[in-house]
């Protein structure tokens, strides 16, 4: 394919058999390629769709290196996540790997750019909105080790963590034990400076909770 992409003008190559094995809009990929003067043999491959040719044609255009991102097994915005990370000169290949999909890729980039200690949540085991609430928590210097575990949902993980931001006594709520609902009612009661052991418990509904929480509160706004 080098070779005749080399021999012929554009015009003459998409007149070819070779260039006809592709769809339209894998054609026009391959010709803004040709039209920008960049090495379409990364991409004019009919193994890569016409969204990932066109990030891998952005990627070339901004003259990062392909090694990491010209990949079939890649989708499309998979190439964008590691492009964007190339771009802003961060370690990619901590992230760059087919085990995350593009979102949790996603969030490494972002802990990435931060300088953020990304090895605490870089793991398959996480989902992305997990991944999420743990760099936010290393983001505002909280100790996500309190909650970076993945049998913790994302609900839970926020509330531990807004607790901590606040500087509660989250021992008293961060159990796997408690659904996000009942952690938000323990939060808030310690919030309040309420006795939250007369509650915190996990035989107690949310709704139970919530009606114990607020007599409680009504009680200590009557001292």
């Amino acid at each position: 394919m080098e070779k005749i992409y080399n021999n012929l003008n554009i015009e003459n190559l998409t007149k070819t058999e070779w260039f006809n094995q592709f769809n339209k809009e894998q054609k026009r990929e391959i010709r803004w390629g040709l039209e920008s003067d960049i090495d379409i043999s990364k991409y004019a491959n009919p193994d890569f769709d016409a969204n990932q040719m066109e990030q891998i044609r952005i990627g070339l255009l901004s003259n990062v290196d392909p090694t990491l991102f010209v990949n079939p097994d890649f989708i499309a915005f998979q190439i964008k996540e590691i492009v964007s990370g190339l771009i802003n000169k961060i370690d990619v290949s901590i992230y760059a790997k087919k085990e995350f999909d593009w979102l949790q890729m996603k969030e490494i980039r972002k802990g990435l750019e931060d300088n953020l200690n990304v090895s605490i949540y870089a793991k398959k085991d996480f989902r992305f909105q997990q991944m999420e609430e743990i760099r936010w928590g290393l983001k505002y210097k909280v100790d996500v080790s309190k909650y970076a575990i993945p049998e913790f949902d994302e609900y839970q993980m926020n509330e531990i963590r807004l607790g901590l931001e606040r500087g509660l006594n989250i021992s008293l709520y961060a159990k796997k034990d408690y659904s996000r609902k009942q952690m938000r009612e323990i939060r808030i009661g310690l919030l309040d400076n309420l006795d939250v052991s007369i509650f915190a418990n996990p035989e107690y509904t949310w709704e139970e909770m919530k009606e114990i929480r607020l007599e409680l509160l009504e009680e200590s706004t009557l001292k």
